[in-house]
């Protein structure tokens, strides 16, 4: 490879590495320094650049914002909510799948993270959607989806990685994401009738029956009320939040750390099921989380600084302006591009790879960068649940034992949805810049 440049032979190296099923961040790091002892630069900087690619305050929110939908789930207050919306909505047309659809919306607002709603939230939509008599593989679909849109919905760890790459603000973002995360759902809520139903196996036990909540038999208002009153601080986790952010109280990274400690406070306080073994056990699960992310954005500075030393980003921005002078067709190029990343590529891998040779473009075509961060969004979170590695449906099949083929079958009405979604999105620009000129 000695008459290819040192920046392609990293890529090159990079996707060797992920065939030969080396871990993606590990692939990020032995090509970064591949392509560092190509061009002839001491290995000793690797250590000071994978330090500053983490030392970054607004990182900070990524652990945290994990830690707080952790704690949601296993302190019971995922379960609480769940159920107040099954009493508010679960008599509509779709029943548990319009249930199913609003909770991930909903849980959106609460854990920014894919992988970790569908780990929360999963296996109790999954047994309301079965009692319902929905297909387990596409409810099992629907909850995929429905959880890869927690990185489009705010607050997200996404947009939170694309505000610090692009160096834009995050709040904006947040604000310039609400109306197409709600856009999304309201799509997927048309893939519900294609769904096969069935009557329930007599003997199922039922998802009240897991999860038993008094006052089964009181009348409708009367079990909203209840179902409200128990779910109460949960629900008002989201106000709090995005509230807190756009009311200028404290800034995105702030809110994770807020939207921990209110979860703390809720499970101990307000619902008492806070103990030291559950709290153990989900900082526990968090640090794993966290630090898997952690290790792609240390490599991935490593890898991103030898794209720029060997401009990469010229080169390939170049080449990109030339296919046309049509920016359309250039968006719909580096959509393609992204689309087919999610395939084989977490989202946080692409966007350290991809973003600074798109920014550019993106800066040259003028195109406000918002809303490329929320089209940037949705194709990333359309590769959540799009196989090969599709990270949500690997989280579903250990949730519900079933294959993942059959689980990607079940999912593809909820991405012809998301991908409808993402061409309106990109159709119309104002569904993202609405809200922030109204606030402005």
């Amino acid at each position: 490879m000695s008459d290819i440049g040192a920046g392609t032979q990293m890529v090159v190296v990079f996707f060797v590495l992920l065939f030969l099923r080396v871990p993606v961040a590990f692939a990020l790091g032995l090509s970064a320094i591949w392509g560092m002892w190509q061009i002839g630069f001491g290995l000793e900087l690797a250590g000071d650049l994978i330090a500053t690619s983490i030392a970054r305050y607004s990182l900070l929110a990524i652990p945290f914002f994990i830690l707080a939908g952790t704690l949601m789930g296993s302190l019971g207050i995922a379960a609480r909510m769940i159920h107040f919306f099954r009493v508010l909505i679960g008599g509509l047309p779709g029943g548990m799948g319009v249930v199913g659809t609003v909770v991930c919306l909903f849980w959106g607002a609460v854990s920014g993270s894919g992988p970790a709603s569908v780990a929360a939230i999963g296996p109790l939509i999954i047994k309301g959607m079965e009692e319902d008599g929905y297909d387990r593989a596409f409810a099992s679909g629907l909850v995929c989806c429905g959880a890869a849109l927690s990185i489009v919905i705010p607050p997200s760890i996404g947009l939170v990685i694309y505000g610090v790459i692009a160096e834009v603000s995050i709040s904006q973002l947040f604000l310039a994401a609400v109306i197409p995360g709600l856009l999304l759902g309201i799509i997927m809520l048309l893939a519900l009738p294609f769904a096969q139903r069935s009557e329930v196996p007599a003997g199922a036990p039922s998802l009240e029956a897991l999860h038993p909540v008094d006052g089964r038999d009181l009348p409708y208002g009367r079990r909203l009320l209840k179902a409200f009153r128990e779910s109460f601080w949960g629900l008002m986790t989201p106000v709090v939040i995005l509230g807190g952010i756009y009311s200028g109280a404290f800034t995105p990274t702030e809110a994770a750390i807020v939207a921990t400690v209110y979860a703390v406070l809720v499970g101990g306080l307000a619902y008492r099921t806070l103990s030291v073994s559950r709290l153990y056990e989900a900082v526990v699960t968090a640090s794993a989380s966290s630090a898997v992310v952690m290790l792609v954005v240390a490599y991935a500075g490593l890898f991103g600084w030898m794209v720029t030393v060997d401009d990469l980003v010229g080169q390939y921005s170049s080449v990109l302006l030339s296919l046309s002078e049509n920016p359309w067709v250039i968006l719909v190029v580096i959509m393609l591009i992204l689309l087919i990343a999610g395939m084989f590529m977490d989202a946080i891998t692409i966007m350290f790879i991809a973003l600074p040779i798109f920014l550019p473009v993106a800066r040259e075509m003028e195109w406000d960068l918002v809303w490329f961060g929320v089209l940037v969004m949705i194709n990333l979170a359309i590769g959540l649940f799009t196989p090969p590695v599709g990270i949500n449906l690997y989280v579903a099949a250990n949730i519900t034992k079933l294959p993942l083929e059959r689980i990607a079958y079940g999912a593809l009405p909820f991405l012809v949805a998301c991908l409808i979604g993402l061409m309106i999105v990109a159709a119309v620009p104002q569904t993202s810049s609405f809200l922030v000129n109204l606030l402005r």
